[in-house]
């Protein structure tokens, strides 16, 4: 059987027959998995028969509706080792969350879902190994409905990693034309700029309609982290970017909305609080390490912006990460014993000066920001295993060296940033090589930048780390191929590469 064929199997094994029916499919929306450990994972679903209904409830009716699970060793489901039956609440907009727990490490597995005479399309899921096994892993970031079609997403499941991260941005809360990519509008948002739960439902909802999206959900498990654009461009803590009246009300409709449409662990939805902030291990052989770079950050210096001369953002008081979260990630970066350690994480890392010539124009969202932080954490990366930053948000690949001190030539190489183009975000794209030489001879510590789309695609074992950077030359319309534009190859233990 061709290993991509696996999503239209019929199924061999089949579910006990319900009581009654909806009048139309209810899985609209797709299937995913996230989050997966040595014995398990997170399944997840979300009933809707009309995804754009009104209200955000996908056009289901108000009441809980039975949703039977399966999980199989094979895609035909002929060896089906788990199942049960789970509620689709109407108070959670009809989701699932399945966590799965006593399975075999490091295995593949299929599940599908079942509801009032409906059966899902089947995913692909597994399990992380107990040992040293390699890794095949997608980075993705930045995905702007209106500005292009996920044919990203489409060629990135084509390639069937074991595991996708995915760094933020994966909705945008604009109305329509709040954000204009220079190619213009392919597609259209839904009406109104996102600020309560029923439009930040309504909002994912249509993001999860895309055929493109669900492939590459159902490929493999995902690591999810949240960037601002879920919630709202460049908010910072408890702090409206725009000034937005009951901030606080909004962060928390637009966490619950990004959970119920999420294959998260019910533990990361603590009230007001959505915790993604994480470690997830493949074995002896990674440690990923994600990252919130939002919700407890201090609010951007000098009004936000890409500016010079800001002082205030060099003050050693000024926090990126909130006192728990650097606490959290210093255990985890000291304790760790797995061979390569991966943060996962929103923005930009590495300096980055905007301006070229004499004087410096930084990006004040990012961590230039935030420097004196960001120089803890270098430091303390010095004494980390093979450390290795994953980053989104810049629309942009990049690959750049994380210096001790940015404007020393000799200055100590700490670790290699690793920055994913978007998805969709600001459309085609293009490469203008003489604006991109113009920005690496300014920032001689980055080697590499793209302003196409695309995603990372990377091969990880004990002894190194490939990765591949996957350009797409349009997403304004349908069929683009991804290809490798640029790719980076780091060996255990020599940062940077030979």
């Amino acid at each position: 059987m061709d290993r991509r064929s696996f999503l239209a199997v019929a199924a061999a094994a089949p579910f006990a027959t319900p009581s009654r029916t909806l009048s139309s499919d209810p899985f609209t929306l797709g299937v995913a998995s996230g989050d997966p450990s040595t014995d398990g994972f997170v399944l997840w679903t979300r009933l809707a028969v009309d995804p754009l209904g009104a209200g955000g409830h996908g056009g289901m009716p108000s009441r809980d509706v039975d949703v039977q699970w399966q999980v199989a060793t094979d895609e035909r489901f002929s060896d089906v080792v788990r199942d049960g039956t789970t509620t689709a609440t109407w108070r959670d907009a009809h989701s699932v969350h399945v966590e799965l727990a006593g399975l075999q490490p490091g295995r593949e597995y299929f599940y599908r879902f079942r509801s009032q005479g409906r059966l899902s399309p089947a995913g692909r899921t597994r399990t992380t190994p107990d040992g040293v096994q390699p890794l095949t892993f997608a980075v993705a970031a930045c995905a702007h409905y209106e500005h292009g079609f996920y044919t990203a997403y489409r060629r990135l499941a084509e390639q069937e990693p074991e595991l996708v991260v995915h760094l933020g941005d994966y909705m945008y809360e604009y109305g329509p034309s709040g954000y204009t990519a220079l190619a213009g509008k392919v597609r259209t948002h839904t009406a109104g700029k996102c600020a309560t739960l029923a439009e930040y439902r309504l909002r994912h909802a249509q993001y999860k309609s895309d055929p493109d999206l669900q492939h590459a959900h159902a490929v493999a498990p995902w690591l999810v982290a949240f960037d601002d654009h879920e919630i709202e461009n460049n908010w910072a803590g408890p702090v409206s970017s725009t000034g937005a009246p009951d901030f606080a009300r909004r962060r928390a409709d637009a966490f619950r909305a990004y959970y119920e449409n999420m294959p998260l662990r019910r533990a990361s939805l603590q009230g007001a609080v959505l915790r993604v902030n994480r470690r997830v291990s493949w074995g002896k052989l990674a440690r990923f390490h994600l990252l919130d770079t939002r919700q407890f950050r201090d609010d951007q210096a000098c009004l936000d912006g890409v500016r010079a001369g800001c002082d205030e953002r060099l003050s050693a008081e000024r926090t990126l990460l909130g006192a728990d979260q650097w606490r959290w990630l210093q255990d985890g970066l000291t304790g760790s014993a797995a061979g390569w350690n991966l943060v996962g994480q929103q923005i930009l890392m590495t300096q980055r000066d905007y301006k070229v010539g004499p004087g410096r124009e930084v990006n004040l969202d990012s961590w230039d920001g935030y420097a004196p932080e960001r120089d803890r954490l270098l430091r303390l990366m010095q004494g980390t295993a093979n450390p290795v930053v994953l980053t989104g948000d810049a629309h942009m690949h990049h690959a750049a060296d994380l210096k001790l001190d940015f404007d020393d030539p000799d200055s100590a190489v700490v670790a290699k940033e690793l920055v994913t183009s978007s998805i969709a975000s600001d459309g085609d794209g293009y490469r203008d090589k003489a604006w991109i030489a113009e920005a690496l001879e300014e920032n001689p510590h980055i080697s590499y930048i793209d302003q196409r789309r695309g995603y990372l695609m990377a091969r990880l074992t004990q002894k190194e780390l490939s990765v591949d950077f996957r350009t797409l030359d349009y997403i304004s319309r349908r069929g683009a191929k991804a290809r490798t534009t640029h790719r980076v190859t780091l060996e255990a233990g020599r940062v940077p590469p030979a």
